[in-house]
């Protein structure tokens, strides 16, 4: 008798859930036991607002893990209560990440599957997963990342702002001198900025940025996903003025425009400045005055500088003969 023919009705080969989850076929059947999930860590995104943005794959593993490690258990156990599964929670979060990361280290040694979780979104982003990854990695045991809803790129895809290159920089310092410090080492990246920000901070966070990063095109993206989900687009200062004149609540994502380019300037002028600095400073320094000035690449500023000064020098020489 073959092998297939001897298995027990309702079962299955190994391989061939193998297989079948590889393909991202998963099944959750309720007649059933859910499929314990291999040893490991498991990164599990979960929905930002609306429950129905879990994936499959993260009901599959949420099911089969022996453990769930998120933010807030209350949090987590509404989305279970809704997908009707039931598994232990341990909470782990910023306050006491010291103490829980050791006690789920040990578990993953001992041959368990957890899987992280945050109060929305992907784990890792502006939470303290990355030192339980980091951890779980040098301790040899196996992380899975399984991805899904994300604030950041959410806001990203409905801003109409460049997305070529963006810079995530989480959430403002609430206190205003060094908010406005923070702001100040952002406002030279030249690319989108992503920012996460609350209801209660947004005014005097977008007052800020209009002052230090001037009339650029924004989006305040708030309540992704919700019921009451809302996006507006402005500049800086239009923004800044609306949230002044009204209390906006809830979880926020703005999303800045990068910094306008200037005009490349002409060859001419280019020379021109490269032989004003020369006669100033050091090539290297003339080099690196100018490039700051225009945006040219130091390299093509190098090799024209170079041409410049070999000029002269052989201008002085034939000032020098002609004595």
């Amino acid at each position: 008798m073959s092998d297939k023919a001897a298995r027990v009705p309702g079962s299955e080969d190994p391989k061939d859930r193998a297989w079948r989850r590889h393909r991202g076929d998963y099944r959750l059947d309720a007649a059933g036991p859910p499929e314990r999930l291999a040893p490991g860590l498991y990164i599990v995104a979960t929905p930002i607002g609306n429950l129905g943005d879990i994936t499959l794959r993260a009901l599959a593993a949420l099911s089969g893990a022996d453990l769930i490690a998120c933010e807030d258990t209350r949090v987590t156990r509404k989305l279970l209560d809704r997908y009707g599964i039931a598994k232990p929670l341990a909470a782990y979060h910023d306050h006491n990440a010291e103490e829980v990361r050791p006690k789920l280290l040990r578990r993953l040694a001992e041959g368990a599957a957890i899987a992280l979780v945050s109060d929305a979104g992907t784990p890792l982003i502006s939470d303290p997963g990355f030192k339980l990854v980091r951890a779980a990695r040098e301790a040899g045991c196996p992380v899975t990342a399984l991805p899904g809803p994300s604030a950041l790129l959410a806001a990203l895809s409905i801003a109409g702002l460049p997305t070529d290159q963006f810079y995530f920089a989480g959430f403002l310092p609430a206190k205003e001198t060094a908010r406005r410090a923070r702001i100040a080492e952002l406002a030279g990246i030249p690319a989108t900025l992503v920012l996460f920000e609350t209801g209660p901070r947004i005014a005097a966070a977008l007052a800020d940025l209009a002052a230090g990063l001037g009339n650029r095109e924004a989006a305040l993206c708030r309540e992704l996903t919700k019921l009451h989900e809302e996006v507006r687009r402005g500049d800086l200062p239009s923004l800044a003025e609306s949230c002044a004149a009204r209390e906006r609540r809830g979880e926020i994502v703005l999303v800045i425009a990068p910094p306008q380019t200037p005009p490349r300037p002409s060859a001419a002028d280019t020379d021109a400045l490269l032989r004003h600095a020369l006669g100033r400073v050091s090539l290297k320094d003339a080099v690196a005055e100018v490039a700051a000035q225009t945006g040219v690449s130091r390299r093509e500023l190098y090799r024209r500088a170079l041409a410049l000064a070999k000029e002269k020098e052989m201008q002085d020489v034939g000032r020098d003969t002609a004595r």
